[in-house]
């Protein structure tokens, strides 16, 4: 089982991680929730009808991880659009972020913290020699899931891939590269989200 999800009997999963991953795991976790930042209701009154009311931003992030995590819903992947219809589609990704960017936040907020919940909860004196073994249900298996693809998206983009071609190139960076320790999490971190779509599929 180590270093790659397993299924657990009637649905879930289930990893062995050592001390050190866990600790790379949950670190990364605690970033990409920094990143994320706070939900509307953490930041504004105790309306309980203001969250649901509540109007996203209208314009793409500035970070480019978050761009990444939140893109535009409207472009053209044929090609640069003309003056009238690029200004069309800014518009309607405006539209659209305004009303569901604050949910997509939440709804990754919620998954980052599963992970966090999930390693906290892991006893690690009960480790052997595979290390400490995390077991999910069904629900936190899906939200480690987007978790994990939201981790490797945010390395990703701080590493530039834009597609598979830059992945393999970094199979060859030298060791003295300090890129190399986000690479390697990176790599690690997508054998991880192949097992547990490969388990989730069983």
């Amino acid at each position: 089982m180590p270093g790659q999800f397993e299924p657990l009997p009637g649905g879930g999963a289930a990893v062995a991680l050592d001390d050190v991953e866990i600790s790379i795991i949950r670190s990364l976790a605690v970033q990409l929730l920094e990143l994320i930042g706070p939900g509307p209701a953490e930041d504004a009154s105790d309306d309980p009808l203001a969250e649901l009311f509540a109007e996203g931003p209208s314009e793409p992030p500035s970070d480019p991880v978050l761009r990444r995590l939140f893109p535009d819903a409207y472009g053209d992947p044929e090609g640069t659009p003309q003056a009238q219809e690029a200004e069309e589609q800014r518009a309607h990704s405006a539209e659209f972020r305004r009303y569901t960017e604050n949910d997509l936040r939440a709804g990754k907020r919620e998954s980052a913290l599963a992970v966090i919940r999930g390693l906290d909860a892991v006893d690690s004196r009960s480790a052997g020699e595979d290390g400490a073994v995390l077991k999910l249900s069904a629900d936190e298996s899906r939200q480690w899931l987007g978790a994990l693809n939201d981790l490797r998206l945010a390395i990703g983009s701080r590493l530039e891939i834009a597609d598979e071609d830059d992945t393999d190139l970094l199979y060859r960076l030298p060791d003295e590269d300090p890129r190399k320790p986000m690479v390697m999490a990176y790599l690690w971190l997508g054998g991880l989200q192949e097992s547990l779509v490969a388990t989730l599929m069983t």
